[in-house]
């Protein structure tokens, strides 16, 4: 205990000094004489810790529960950065390096943990759920309790939820060193990260480039970082993206090598089923199948292979059991010399079963030998009993000899297999498992006659592989020159049979580059087709793997559970075979009927088999160049490309309504418009977004919208680099990811995934609300308050997905909204905020004063002004509310003479006030000359009856039969208008009286 203080001392400050040291022991040395010496069985030695000059001292410790005296004096030991080579451990007595004995290993400065049949010292795991979205740091907070990463053995495997869990490793180095692992990571729905955090919890440096990439499924990728000196903590971080049903792939981690601690003082035994036969090991080797080994072996054991079995890496032998039906599969013979095939039966290798135990299953016998199927179309037997290939330039249905092509045409080159009586020659099949080698060298899939289906594997969770190389993709002479974005395509029928949670997986690797998951399917399914475009030209290996389950199991349950796959066919691959021929164009010199390759955008006339360029506004079918109708028809607003490969929209649209025409220009719309519409949340409450770049003219046909993985962790530029051999790199007319925000899931940035393309061929522009079979619904967006046209931009996606069996359909509307400027405003059907209601047609709605359309005469008036000083002001004003834009400006304001006011002013007046006078005078005359005439009346009256005998009477007072009832009055002395007021003017009091003429009918005849 003395000694043990002395070293809290050392540690603390160092020796007070030699003089006080030799003291103390001597001191020390006569209280322990009672004491019984110290045997070198007794204590051990250890180095105290390294002062600020970097040495250090050798004390000896006394082990646990030992009382002796006489231990060894401290001595000066090595520097603190000194460590032995791999294979070597510091012998602490000699203070020197000496190598490792058999059954043991050193790593030298490091340590490695290969063994995880359970969570090594030294290990911890935290789970969090760590969505910050309201209610779920409550609610949620105990969700996760359990959820951990789990050893499995040779591995250890993260969680499949969408918690957040840690596994967390500390290491204080005495030196520089590094950290190395392996792992497999194949779903991108979960997110790796490695880091390494100091002691006071900040991120080292070297984890800038945290993220782990990808690797392909059934590859272990490797990942090291470097290490500074000093306490390190290391983090191993995984978090599950769960957006719908589908089960995440867990992140799988073995091997962990740290190199740069301290010294080695021991050397580790070899973990059981490994065993090292040599001195100076830096690791130990696997036993071999049938044989066993336990902790610290320096050979293997072999089993009792009547009675025992025992897989590779094992510790301990197993008891063979009885073979049953799961032990053989059957498979179908090659054909032999007479064409003939049979279905045999084999054991499952390596076999492990015993057929002489009771109730043992035997080998069922061979079934009866059958005709063989046909050779696959392009290939011939020719009377023997193997299929070759028919040569260039002949064609064959596989059950006739290959025929030269007809003069005019050209062999249709790809693969059609769909007899299946061997493995074709560009195809391969194995048998692979993350966790044990069983199914090393097994085939993975067998052929079966009409189809081929997975195999029997050695354990439940194998990856049953099937693998397809076509070394590239050439379409047919005639359309060489073509630039369509189908270069080719491959489509198979297939069907799963599952009463499990089986998964087949289709990929596809571009120049043995990366493998990526084109589609998958889950449980079983119907028969049925899928096919995937190719769109450049490249060498594919394409790839079909089938998984029974996806966790290890130590029986066989399912093995009755596979996928079948009847027939694959590859159009325009190269090196492929001919089933057929199609029409080429020959050259205008007819001495030859070898074909020519006809220019971008011509299609092969009928009658003449020469190439004409399509017509105006058209673009060439990708499927057949043959005829006239191989140019087909560009939609409403769109124009072809200069080599009729595609349809593009210049953003200019004109349209008539009323009589009036309406023209459009999009043209500053055409850069690339982003939407991010949410949030939205999963079943478990994680928040994300939908975001959408659209490009909605591009660039004469170049789609211009890019969307992107882990966008965070590669940049644009660096991603554009890589061109298309990039797998997460999506460029289209629409495309879309699912974001993460920051704030979600507790990391740094934001983090893109699932990213899509949802428009790669632009169909036309029109306000009409249907196009090519896709209709836009009336209520799908408010009516617009204006009556200005909504225009609609259609677009469609040849990716056809399980849930869009005919690919994505997108419609952007174009809306007149004067108040939103410049770019405007992007949004998505309030009823559908992912942007589409059933996954497979999206809507978008962009409102901007750049979709209405362009000003023309008949959006301004004119306003004329007073007339000031002989000028008057003319000002033209748009109509309100006004909406078009640009088109043609306002004209200029325009002036004008005119005659002043106050000069028609006074002719005015002076013309009223002559009026009024006039007609006064007028009615006073009239009126005068009617009292005279009435008197004048009056006195003839009276003079008439005084005077009665004095005039002749009157035949009688009463109108007689056939008399006019009026007199005719003749004037005499007749006067203008103008004489009868000269006369009233002039004699106005002389009574002079116009004569009147009573003419009747006693007058004429006196």
């Amino acid at each position: 205990m003395m000694l043990l203080r002395m070293l809290r001392m050392r540690r603390a400050g160092g020796y007070p000094g030699s003089a006080w040291l030799c003291c103390w022991l001597l001191g020390w040395q006569a209280a322990a004489l009672q004491l019984p010496p110290c045997e070198e069985t007794d204590y051990h030695f250890e180095y105290t810790e390294c002062d600020s000059s970097g040495s250090r001292w050798r004390v000896a410790v006394p082990n646990p529960a030992v009382e002796c005296s006489g231990l060894p004096d401290p001595v000066r030991g090595k520097e603190c950065t000194f460590s032995c080579a791999s294979g070597e451990y510091l012998e602490m007595k000699n203070q020197v390096c000496s190598k490792c004995a058999e059954g043991t290993y050193s790593l030298g400065s490091g340590i490695k943990f290969d063994e995880w049949d359970e969570l090594p010292a030294g290990f911890s795991n935290v789970a969090t759920f760590m969505d910050t979205a309201l209610g779920s740091s409550e609610g949620k907070a105990d969700s996760c309790n359990n959820s951990s990463w789990t050893p499995r053995g040779n591995y250890i495997e993260s969680n499949r939820d969408d918690c957040t869990v840690s596994l967390i490793y500390a290491v204080h180095l005495k030196k520089s060193g590094s950290v190395f692992f392996e792992y497999q990571y194949i779903d991108n729905n979960i997110f790796f990260e490695f880091f390494i955090q100091n002691d006071q919890c900040k991120e080292m440096e070297s984890t800038a480039d945290k993220w782990v990439k990808l690797t392909d499924n059934g590859e272990w990728g490797s990942h090291s970082v470097t290490l500074k000196s000093g306490s390190n903590i290391l983090y191993w971080r995984t978090t599950g993206i769960l957006m719908g049903s589908k089960v995440v792939k867990p992140v799988l981690v073995k091997n962990i090598t740290i190199e740069g601690v301290a010294y080695t003082s021991e050397c580790f035994a070899c973990k059981p089923g490994t065993f090292s036969d040599k001195p100076g090991a830096s690791g130990c080797q696997v036993c071999p199948r049938d044989t066993y080994s336990e902790k610290g072996a320096k050979e293997c054991t072999k089993c009792k292979e009547e009675m025992y079995y025992a897989e590779e890496g094992s510790s301990a032998c197993i008891e063979r059991p009885p073979c049953t039906s799961k032990d053989f599969f059957q498979i179908h013979t090659p054909c032999d010399k007479e064409g003939k095939t049979q279905i045999m039966y084999k054991w499952i290798e390596p076999k492990i079963c015993r057929e002489d135990l009771p109730d043992a299953l035997t080998l069922p016998p061979s079934g009866e030998r059958q005709d063989c199927p046909p050779c696959n179309p392009g290939f011939y037997n020719n009377a023997s009993s193997s299929c070759t290939p028919c040569p260039p330039g002949t064609f064959s249905d596989g059950t006739q000899e290959c025929k030269a092509c007809p003069a005019g045409t050209e062999p249709a080159l790809g693969f059609e297999y769909k007899w299946w009586n061997i493995l074709p020659g560009n195809m391969k099949t194995s048998c692979f498992n993350v966790g044990n080698s069983k199914c090393d060298g097994m085939n993975g899939w067998e052929v079966a006659g009409d189809h081929i289906q997975s195999g029997a594997g050695g354990s439940d969770n194998d990856y049953l592989i099937l693998s397809l190389h076509i070394p590239g993709f050439k379409p047919p002479t005639s359309v060489t020159g073509a630039t369509g974005s189908e270069l080719g395509r491959i489509t198979f029928i297939f069907e799963t049979i599952c009463s499990a949670d089986c998964v087949l997986y289709f990929m596809a690797d571009v120049n043995r580059k990366n493998t990526n998951v084109v589609e998958s399917w889950e449980k079983s399914k119907e028969r049925q087709s899928y096919t995937h475009i190719i769109s450049k030209n490249a060498s594919f290996t394409f790839t079909w793997a089938f998984q029974r389950i996806n966790e290890g199991q130590d029986s066989r349950q399912f093995i009755n559970d596979m996928a079948k796959i009847y027939s694959i066919t590859v159009t325009n691959a190269v090196d492929g075979v001919a089933s057929s021929c199609r029409a080429c164009a020959l050259g205008s010199e007819q001495s030859g009927s070898s074909c020519v390759p006809c220019p971008p955008g011509h299609y092969i006339e009928k009658e003449s088999s020469q190439c004409k360029e399509c017509p105006d506004n058209t673009f060439l079918s990708i499927h057949q160049v043959y005829g006239r109708e191989a140019c087909i028809p560009c939609g409403p607003g769109s124009k072809s490309t200069k080599d009729h490969s595609a349809c593009f929209s210049d953003c200019l649209l004109s349209y008539v309504k009323d009589n009036q025409s309406l023209n459009y220009n999009f043209s500053n719309l055409s850069q690339v418009g982003s939407l991010m519409s949410g949030p939205s949340f999963t079943s478990r409450g994680t928040k994300f977004f939908h975001f959408f770049n659209i490009s909605l003219c591009g660039n004469e046909g170049k789609k211009m919208a890019i969307c992107t993985d882990n966008i965070t962790d590669v940049t644009l530029k660096d991603m554009v680099a890589e061109s298309e051999d990039f797998s997460n790199f999506v460029g289209a007319f629409v495309c879309q990811s699912t974001i993460i925000p920051s704030d979600s899931k507790g990391f740094r940035t934001a983090l893109a995934l699932q990213s899509n393309s949802l428009a790669d061929r632009f169909l036309g522009a029109t306000v009409e609300t249907v196009l090519e079979n896709i209709s836009i619904k009336a209520d799908i967006f408010p009516p617009s308050p204006s009556k200005i046209p909504d225009v609609h931009f259609f677009y469609k996606s040849s990716t056809v997905t399980t849930s869009c069996e005919n690919g994505r359909e997108t419609v952007v509307t174009m809306r007149c909204n004067p108040h939103k400027p410049d770019q405007g405003e992007l949004s998505v059907p309030s009823s559908c905020p992912a942007g589409t209601c059933d996954g497979c047609t999206f809507y978008f709605l962009w409102e901007s004063a750049e979709a209405c359309p362009l000003c023309t005469e008949q959006d301004y008036h004119e306003i004329e002004g007073a007339c000031k000083k002989g000028f008057q002001e003319t000002l033209y004003v748009w109509n309100e509310p006004k909406h078009c834009i640009k088109g043609v400006s306002l004209p200029e304001k325009r002036t004008s003479t005119c005659e002043t006011v106050d000069f028609w002013l006074k002719v005015g007046a002076g013309v009223g006030a002559f009026t009024a006078v006039l007609l006064i005078a007028l009615t006073c005359y009239f009126w005068k000359k009617n009292q005279k005439l009435e008197y004048k009346y009056s006195k003839l009256v009276m003079t008439t009856n005084s005077k009665e005998c004095e005039l002749p009477a009157a035949d009688s007072c009463a109108i007689m039969e056939g008399e006019d009832n009026e007199e005719e009055i003749v004037y005499s002395n007749k006067q203008s208008l103008l004489g009868k007021l000269k006369s009233l003017a002039t004699k106005e009091k002389e009574d002079n009286f116009e004569s009147v003429q009573l003419k009747s009918s006693r007058s004429q005849n006196i």
